[in-house]
């Protein structure tokens, strides 16, 4: 189901957003979209961000976006990095946002929207270097149930 969830159109853009909030900043995007969330969906998110070895990156900059479809949960989530430089309510802001567009039934250009905002703060905080290298994968990642 996540993986048949977003056309394979959706998913360009999808991981086009990505590329464009990545293109002048050293900071990581990856989005993860699985069925089932049993847990808190940042509880959940945060495993993710373990597995994917986001918090890793040189500068502790990447951010997740988080989506079980089925259980329509999401959540996003910034490193340490990137968190110490943004409001509390930053994340959050972002996240009513990409709601708005869900219950639109908009998934991609709410999850893009997402994408595009985190990319214009972590430009502000963490602008691209000569040697920046993408330390991340631009691709969708996928849960295992799916």
């Amino acid at each position: 189901m996540a993986k048949s969830f977003f056309s394979e159109q959706e998913q360009a853009a999808i991981v086009s957003a990505i590329k464009e909030a990545e293109k002048n900043t050293s900071g990581e995007v990856q989005v993860h979209l699985e069925n089932h969330c049993k847990e808190d969906a940042l509880d959940r998110a945060a495993d993710i961000f373990k597995i994917l070895k986001m918090h890793e990156t040189k500068l502790r900059n990447g951010v997740l976006f988080y989506l079980a479809l089925k259980d329509k949960k999401f959540a996003i989530l910034g490193d340490a990095g990137i968190n110490s430089r943004v409001s509390d309510h930053f994340w959050n802001d972002i996240k009513v946002m990409m709601q708005e567009k869900f219950k639109e039934g908009k998934f991609t250009e709410g999850l893009c929207l997402g994408i595009i905002k985190a990319g214009e703060q972590l430009k502000i905080h963490f602008p691209y270097s000569k040697d920046d290298i993408n330390e991340l994968s631009d691709d969708i990642s996928f849960g295992k149930d799916e």
